[in-house]
Formats: C-alpha cells, sequence, structure tokens
C-alpha cells in the first residue's frame, strides 16, 4: 500500500514546528505520524506538502495511492476503514472535510504543488463518498501535540511492544508497574520508574544516568539521556539523541535537542536541534488559573488556546541563554537566540536575536554557520535542501522582525 500524508491548512496553525516539516513529520507518543501510519497499515509513507519542503520530504506514486490527511493520529477502526476504500472513493468526516481518497496514479500526475488543496477538494467531488463516523484524533494546534500525547505514548508503547521481552537492566533500578519496556542498548542505573500512571518506553542505546526518577508515560528515544537527578513527570516523550535534565512535565521533545541543566519546562513542546541554557524556566499556569492565550500564525495575534496549561513552544534550532524565564504560552520561532533580563515576549519571530523588542536580526549566514557545526557534532549533515528550507523560513519570517 503506498499512503501519501497530504498537509491541509492546519499546516499554518503548527507553526512554528512546521516551518521546516510537514505535519506528517511531527512526533508524538513514541514515533513520528508517518511512522504510526507505516506501521499500522504496513505501508511506504510519504508527504504532499508545502512546495519548498518538498525537495526533503519527496512524494512518492504508485498505480494506487491513499491520500491520508496529515494531521490525523491512526486507530485500528480508521485504519481498517481507509483500508477498504476502492479505487475513486473519498472517505469524509461528518462535517465533510477530507480524511483520506484512493485514486489512481494518472488522477495524482495532474496535482499541482501549489494548488493541491484545492485540486483535492475539486477531485474529491466527483469521487464515491464514504462518511466515516468514528472516532479520532487529530492535530489543529501545537498544544494538541503535549494534550493528545498520553493516549499516543500508551498506543505507540501497545504497537511496538505486545508480545515482546523486555531488554534486561542493571539490577539497582527501582521498576513499579508492568508497562516498562527497554530496547536493547538501553542503559539505566540506579534510577526510580513508576510505571503504574503510564508506560515506560526507553529506546536503543538510550541512557538514564544514576539518580533520576520518572513517573510514566515516557518515550525515551533511541540515544537519549536523562540525566542525573532529573525528575520527569510524564507523559513525556524526550525524541531522539536529545539531553534532558532538571524537572520535566508533560513535554515533547523532537529529537537532537538539549535541556541538559536544572530549571522547569513543563506542557511544552520543543523542535529538533534546540538548546535551552541552564536554569531555564517555563510558566505553564497563569497566576490567575485562567485559560491561556497563544501565538496564532493564521490570526498573527494572540488567540484562546482553550487550555489552561500551556508552556513554551519553541522551532527548530532556536536556543536561549542560561536562566532565561518564558511566559505562560510563548512561541519562539525558528532559530531565535533569545537572551537577557526579564521575560521575552509571549512570541518571539524566527530568526530574532535578543529578548526584547525591537528584535535585531540573526543572519542568515551565520545562522547556516551554527547549524553546521551543530549538527556536525551528532554526525548529521546540513544538507542542501536543509539550506534552501531554512532560506524559505528567514524570508517568509522578515516581516514579523521588523
Amino acid at each position: 500500500m503506498n499512503i501519501i500524508l497530504f498537509d491541509d491548512s492546519r499546516h499554518v496553525d503548527l507553526k512554528p514546528l512546521t516551518y521546516t516539516r510537514p505535519i506528517g513529520d511531527l512526533r508524538l507518543g513514541i514515533l513520528r505520524i508517518h511512522e504510526k501510519w507505516s506501521r499500522r497499515m504496513n505501508a511506504t509513507v510519504s508527504f504532499l506538502t508545502m512546495p519548498y519542503l518538498m525537495e526533503k520530504f519527496s512524494m512518492k506514486q504508485a498505480n494506487d495511492n491513499i491520500l491520508v490527511n496529515a494531521a490525523i493520529l491512526p486507530n485500528n477502526d480508521l485504519c481498517d476503514a481507509i483500508g477498504s476504500l476502492s479505487s475513486k472513493q473519498v472517505l469524509l468526516n461528518p462535517d465533510g472535510a477530507i480524511v483520506a481518497m484512493h485514486i489512481p496514479k494518472e488522477m495524482l500526475d495532474g496535482v499541482s504543488l501549489n494548488l493541491y488543496m484545492k485540486l483535492l477538494e475539486d477531485m474529491a467531488k466527483s469521487l464515491q463518498k464514504e462518511v466515516y463516523g468514528g472516532q479520532f484524533d487529530a492535530l489543529h494546534r501545537c498544544s494538541d501535540i503535549f494534550a493528545l500525547n498520553e493516549k499516543e505514548l500508551q498506543a505507540d508503547f501497545d504497537l511496538l511492544c505486545n508480545g515482546r521481552n523486555s531488554a534486561d537492566l542493571s539490577g539497582d533500578n527501582h521498576i513499579r508497574g508492568e508497562q516498562f519496556f527497554a530496547e536493547e542498548g538501553a542503559t539505566a542505573y540506579g534510577a526510580i520508574f513508576n510505571a503504574t500512571s503510564g508506560p515506560v518506553y526507553l529506546g536503543k542505546n538510550s541512557e538514564v544516568m544514576e539518580g533520576a526518577t520518572v513517573r510514566g508515560g515516557l518515550a525515551l528515544c533511541e540515544h537519549a539521556t536523562l540525566k542525573m537527578g532529573a525528575k520527569v513527570y510524564g507523559p513525556t516523550t524526550i525524541g531522539p539523541h536529545c539531553k534532558v535534565g532538571g524537572e520535566v512535565n508533560n513535554c515533547v521533545i523532537q529529537g537532537y535537542s538539549n535541556k541538559g541543566h536544572d530549571g522547569f519546562i513543563g506542557n511544552s513542546v520543543i523542535g529538533e536541534w534546540c538548546n535551552l541554557g541552564a536554569d531555564t524556566n517555563t510558566s505553564n499556569l497563569k497566576n490567575n488559573y485562567g485559560e491561556v492565550k497563544t501565538w496564532s500564525y493564521r490570526d498573527e495575534a494572540l488567540t484562546r488556546s482553550g487550555r489552561q496549561f500551556v508552556g513554551l513552544t519553541m522551532g527548530d534550532h532556536s536556543k536561549c541563554g542560561i536562566n532565561t524565564m518564558f511566559n505562560t504560552g510563548t512561541t519562539v520561532g525558528v532559530f531565535a537566540n533569545v537572551f537577557g533580563t526579564g521575560f521575552p515576549p509571549k512570541f518571539i519571530p524566527s530568526f530574532a536575536w535578543g529578548g526584547q523588542v525591537p528584535f535585531e536580526t540573526y543572519e542568515l549566514t551565520k545562522a547556516l554557520e551554527v547549524a553546521k557545526v551543530v549538527m556536525e557534532r551528532r554526525s548529521v549533515e546540513l544538507s542542501a535542501a536543509d539550506k534552501n528550507i531554512l532560506k524559505e523560513v528567514f524570508e517568509q519570517s522578515t516581516r514579523y522582525r521588523s
């Protein structure tokens, strides 16, 4: 089966995380969205997204193609419904929005990357319609990532671990609860794992240092490190190659990012290649316990989030200095460098330099030089496609820095 995850208008609502990736490349639970679909449907999965992202995240066509809305998270019933679609049939939700469509290659050949959503909607009108009345979760804004993380972590844990035996760990750990799984190469010494409130998953070659305390759920992905004395409250996901210390509560860190020291982050989503300086702290609750407002790239204003607890959303490659304090519901774009005294604004644009308005611009050439050095330390190349994406983000975000 060939699945193509297509981005709809929610690609804007999920910025700054989707500045640098399609929706289907976002991680929550243990897996990225495209990995969830691939495993559940036994399928090849690719992307139909913004034109400037397609050089890195390409679309692969087959004779028969299942197009699926990338913001939708798979479950067994939904996968069965999509797998049962006949050729030239579209699956709609009760509101009439496209969930999935089964189309032959010749219909997909006519889809222009610049106009694909309009063309897909027009195409759906000519297809046999099927309405899906079952339940499914979907992403609408960045805070949904940590809000849905508990459910997705459990679903991914069941998908990956059922019927398998956990690798053995050192005998000096204290493990409580049955939902604990360590992949081969995972190590932990003198740590406390409470898996009674949610699963604890240690990925391949991950490391939990002495004195770390975990209350599940937790996904510590491959080659990630939980540092000495860390305190983690679930449901939290620490992506591949991350290093995390201090106190963390209900956060999703996409990968290759560091929060290596003391300080608190809660109800937050952190992109890739980020670094939080020592004693960085995020507020995730207003003093009046009211609803948190967060930046909307669609409305270009602070809008109501519908949530009482929202911390920090940070795009790829952004960094903050030591003792940085982020206000409740702060959004930081891509490649921002945040430092200075006091609370920075609740919206910090991409490629901003400093902590207060007016921001200086983090020049693109210097930013790319830093990215190259940072990524080389993890044996990852800053590719030509990466550079082109970051150049586009720099141009798109210019007006926010003005």
